[in-house]
């Protein structure tokens, strides 16, 4: 009996989930228990249990387990990658050897050869093996291996001379396949960033997941080949390779399991080497609904009510990473149909939306977001989204596309929703001009949610609670241990906080007499027109959706 079956006959999914998964299976090659994880149907506790069951095998809790460094040593990293298996125990001439994947059987008589020993396989949990490897070996500790094996990389100084060097030895294929194993490991961990970081002995590499950065677990013998790492994502991103003097910018189009993922690359010439940054986007993610975002009722109808008005500005601010363009697209969905023709101006496109016209900024060419926006005016547009007001130019065009009849999107780097208007008014945007054509502005953070797997209700101690927490009966306090679904943080995935500050009499007349942005917002809260961005943060705590230290992470007082 298969593990489909396995799992309809206990009732975790029905005959038309799993008639849907082969689907799936069918279309990307992938094994049957992965397609049903990654469509959410099944947890991968229920997969390992129906595992465990077909194989008749015993499941083991790898995060429980201390193994002794001698254990370790009886597999050779090269073989640990290659079978996805760790040892866990010797006794009696028998190797306990723990796996996710026992569907080769005959790929064990290879351990039984290596060692000399009797194998014993036990059951554990993909992602806790991954982290275990990646604890105890490293992450492409294998591939290191071999790379060191191979004999003494280019000589630095040699490869400063010759750019031809660089790329022979980046086009190697253990680099290759040294910097697609980085990429597809920060992939599975659902990072958004990956920073490659040089030092003077070390080169550091670190992945941000849910916003909080934490080291690959690489290992150290990964800085002998910082410069063909570097290299080689050089040329994936069709930069100069020879060019170690400026920055430089570029795009990596990544396939990982039928899905297609946008990397948006950064290389800075820093003081031991150049640094790398690099923006994961997932290209075929579906877009979010505004209703999935986290916004409260109340706060989600006076939105609805900005972004269907016939026209104006409509602003979302906040920090790099805070979630501003994803709300944008969820919001350009929600309004966008046949009745309605919609044009973008962004740098650079990160998703595409059905049914509207996306435009990609090339400075180099003078494209720019102004000289976009004067041009797509001529395309008898409804709505326009601008990707960021940066300059004088690019406001005081998107203030002349409002005030001649058209909805305009847009977002800015302020804190707050009312430091938006002071942020136009120091670009030179006259005030009558802010006044009349800014119909709205929110501010949004993202917090890590309260792990949905692992979280309990607590009683939070005294000194946890911030003074400005205004305290309600039916608050339900949540946090969570941590477990393997959330890689042990207590955290899994992100929830939007928000403030809208919509524009009022009072409002604008404060903006034609240049106030600033905190008496305009304290003006708003007495007038009961703006909810803090920290009190909505303190709402989601109150429902047990995320914990006064996140926050106080995302917000300010």
């Amino acid at each position: 009996m298969g593990i489909g079956s396995i799992l309809v006959d206990r009732g975790v999914i029905s005959d038309d989930q799993l008639n849907e998964a082969i689907q799936e299976q069918n279309r990307t090659g992938e094994r049957l228990d992965h397609v049903l994880v990654r469509l959410g149907m099944v947890k991968s506790g229920d997969v390992l249990e129906a595992i465990g069951q077909q194989f008749a095998m015993p499941i083991v809790d790898l995060n429980s387990i201390d193994v002794k460094p001698e254990i370790l040593r009886t597999l050779p990293a090269k073989l640990v990658f290659k079978q996805r298996c760790v040892p866990i125990e010797r006794k009696n001439g028998t190797l306990r050897v723990a796996t996710c994947d026992p569907f080769e059987l005959t790929a064990f008589d290879e351990l039984r050869l290596l060692t000399g020993l009797a194998i014993e396989l036990v059951l554990a949990d993909e992602q806790d093996i991954r982290k275990f490897i990646r604890a105890h070996y490293g992450v492409a500790s294998d591939t290191l291996d071999a790379m060191s094996d191979s004999g003494p990389e280019l000589d630095t100084a040699e490869l400063d001379k010759s750019s031809q060097g660089e790329i022979e030895q980046a086009q190697e294929a253990s680099v290759i396949k040294l910097v697609n194993e980085l990429l597809l490991e920060a992939i599975r961990e659902r990072a958004t960033d990956v920073h490659i970081e040089p030092y003077e002995e070390t080169l550091s590499i670190r992945y941000r997941v849910d916003g909080v950065l934490s080291q690959a677990g690489v290992p150290a013998s990964v800085n002998r080949f910082r410069n063909a790492i570097i290299s080689r994502l050089k040329i994936m991103a069709n930069m100069n390779i020879a060019e170690k003097r400026k920055p430089q910018d570029g795009r990596i189009t990544l396939r990982n399991r039928g899905k297609e993922y946008d990397l948006r690359v950064s290389v800075i010439p820093m003081l031991f080497g150049e640094g790398v940054v690099l923006r994961i986007l997932n290209k075929e993610s579906v877009l979010l609904d505004l209703d999935q975002l986290g916004m409260d009722h109340d706060l989600l109808v006076r939105w609805d009510d900005l972004i269907g008005r016939p026209h104006g500005i409509v602003l979302v601010t906040g920090p790099t990473g805070s979630g501003k363009s994803t709300t944008l697209y969820a919001s350009l969905n929600r309004i966008v149909g046949d009745d309605v023709k919609a044009i973008t101006v962004e740098d650079p496109v990160e998703y595409h939306v059905d049914g509207v016209n996306q435009i990609q900024v090339h400075a180099d060419v003078g494209l720019t977001f102004a000289t976009g926006l004067r041009a797509i005016l001529r395309h008898d547009p409804d709505i326009i989204m601008i990707g960021e007001i940066r300059d004088k130019e690019t406001a005081e065009a998107a203030v002349q596309a409002s005030l001649t009849g058209h909805l305009v999107f847009s977002t800015l780097h302020t804190n707050d929703a009312a430091g938006a208007m002071t942020r136009m008014l120091d670009m030179g945007v006259e005030p009558f001009l802010v006044a009349s054509s800014v119909e709205g502005v929110m501010a949004q953070r993202l917090v890590r949610r309260v792990c949905k797997d692992c979280s309990q209700p607590y009683v939070p101690q005294h000194n946890e609670i911030p003074p400005d927490f205004r305290a309600t009966n039916d608050a339900v306090f949540m946090r969570g241990p941590g477990c393997r679904e959330c890689r042990n943080t207590g955290y899994k995935g992100r929830l939007g906080i928000y403030e809208l500050l919509t524009m009022t009499e009072q409002t604008r007349e404060m903006v034609m007499n240049r106030t600033n942005a905190s008496r305009i917002a304290e003006a708003a809260v007495n007038a009961g027109d703006l909810n803090l961005l920290r009190h909505a943060g303190f709402a989601k705590v109150r429902e047990g959706k995320t914990t006064f230290a996140e926050v106080l992470r995302a917000t300010k007082a």
